[in-house]
């Protein structure tokens, strides 16, 4: 059953999915790319190009696939912008959203009130993160997190009377949003260029991209502890006193999946304890089972102070992102007056409803788990004995199911192509046209699936990626 207010079609959840995919294309593919072209402004696009060429409208999906307006089935590499954690379609998410927009649609949690699915939530979340973490703010996306980590860290500083600890350390090509402080956090040169009014006092030191940046001899793992060590002379020429926190991604994303060797991350935790430094892992990516951990710094062996949340936390089915508290912060923040921040969606009941429903279904079919004893361990395996040896692949990173790809002119070398983003961008194309979701960040091609994945469907992933690599080998004209 369905029904109809103005141009917009409302189909009830358990509705089939053949009748719901009837409700919504009430359009041809040509219809809907030209209303897009005449309205809609993309995120990260050049509208002009993409204009000419038309967007690919997706209209429905199911598991790990996706299908366009054309009935074209494509199978998502990406779990739509590293999100979509328990898969497309899951009943049990609709309903919990459903039952929640009958019952209490929206009321915020300002003016001292709460409501059951936030405190809720916030139980789940407790229960599921590491033992120092039992108190969350929340918010609507990884970017509103890290906006919101800035507010945190200068409020907790002012509460132990160190009001000079400004600073926050960041490093460069890494993601944190693209608000303002998400942007400027971030140290994305094409952002800054489009963005002069950035946040004060955020300064950036060197990503440990090994197979990018090590010169000479330098193992993996000499060349991580160098670049942690960045860290340390990054604020003794700030000023221990004047240094507020470092955050980072335990793996970088949207930066290219570079996983840091082993040596990294306890020698930046070991210099942020040494002078007094909030640590904060941004979990945007890495958090609810990317990694087969729960969250990635449990994978890299590190406890942060702040832990950035959103994506996997409702599985990408609504919009909210969180930020967790270490009970010293939160013990601070609680105890000394208001904490002046807030959005009007700040625990958003139908998100939060939606939220406890992701992570229950995260929880008990055990799909963490699954990640990293069976598919996570499957795929990697998999991804490197497809590529070993392949003439345009320099390496392979990750872990679970996630994974970055280095296409190389000489991978022995570590000799990247001169022109390696229209590289990947040839090899995105060859990937687009091949009905796969793989995603390139400049030279590097990026896999995130649903974690939801099974061992057939990993192998179409890889064949797929390996048909759209060698075809752009050959492009190329290497062998």
């Amino acid at each position: 059953m369905s029904y109809r207010t103005d141009e917009v079609a409302y189909v009830q959840p358990a509705q089939p999915a053949a009748s719901a995919q009837a409700a919504q294309q009430k359009r041809s593919t040509a219809e809907y790319r030209a209303l897009d072209a005449a309205h809609h402004i993309h995120p990260f696009s050049d509208m002009g190009s993409l204009n000419r060429s038309g967007s690919r409208v997706i209209v429905k999906a199911q598991g790990v696939y996706l299908w366009d307006s054309d009935d074209n089935k494509i199978i998502d590499g990406m779990a739509g912008l590293w999100c979509v954690n328990v898969g497309y379609g899951r009943k049990e998410l609709a309903d919990a959203a459903y039952r929640q927009m009958q019952e209490l649609p929206f009321y915020n949690t300002f003016f001292k009130t709460t409501h059951p699915p936030v405190i809720e939530l916030s139980a789940l979340l407790a229960e599921l993160a590491p033992e120092p973490f039992n108190h969350f703010f929340y918010c609507n996306s990884g970017s509103e997190g890290n906006d919101t980590v800035l507010r945190i860290v200068h409020q907790y500083w002012a509460t132990q009377g160190k009001h000079s600890k400004k600073f926050v350390i960041s490093r460069k090509n890494g993601y944190h949003g693209s608000t303002i402080a998400g942007g400027t956090l971030g140290g994305m040169g094409y952002m800054h260029e489009q963005m002069p009014s950035k946040v004060e006092n955020i300064v950036h030191i060197d990503q440990p991209y090994f197979f990018g940046e090590a010169e000479g001899n330098l193992t993996p793992e000499e060349f991580a502890l160098a670049r942690a060590q960045q860290l340390e002379a990054k604020i003794l020429e700030i000023g221990a006193d004047n240094v507020a926190a470092f955050i980072g991604e335990p793996f970088q994303g949207a930066g290219g999946v570079i996983f840091p060797a082993s040596t990294y991350w306890p020698e930046i935790q070991r210099i942020c304890r040494k002078y007094d430094i909030l640590l904060v892992a941004d979990e945007v990516i890495g958090g609810f089972g990317r990694t087969g951990e729960w969250f990635a710094h449990q994978h890299f062996g590190f406890e942060p102070d702040l832990i950035t949340l959103a994506k996997g936390l409702t599985s990408g089915y609504v919009p909210m992102g969180a930020v967790g508290l270490h009970d010293r912060v939160a013990k601070a923040i609680i105890e000394n007056g208001d904490f002046n921040h807030g959005l009007t969606y700040s625990g958003h009941p139908v998100a939060a409803a939606v939220a406890v429903a992701n992570l229950k279904l995260l929880r008990d079919d055990k799909i963490v788990e699954r990640v990293k004893t069976d598919t996570g361990p499957y795929f990697q395996k998999k991804l490197r004995d497809t590529f070993a040896n392949h003439p345009i692949i320099g390496e392979i990173s990750g872990a679970g199911l996630v994974a970055g790809l280095q296409l190389a002119e000489d991978p022995k070398a570590r000799k990247r192509f001169a022109n390696g983003g229209e590289v990947g961008t040839i090899c995105r194309d060859f990937c687009f046209n091949g009905n796969l979701i793989m995603r390139a960040t400049g030279d590097r091609m990026l896999l995130s699936p649903p974690l939801v994945i099974n061992k057939l469907e990993i192998d179409e992933i890889v064949a797929k990626a390996k048909y759209a690599i060698d075809a752009t080998a050959q492009q190329l004209g290497i062998s």
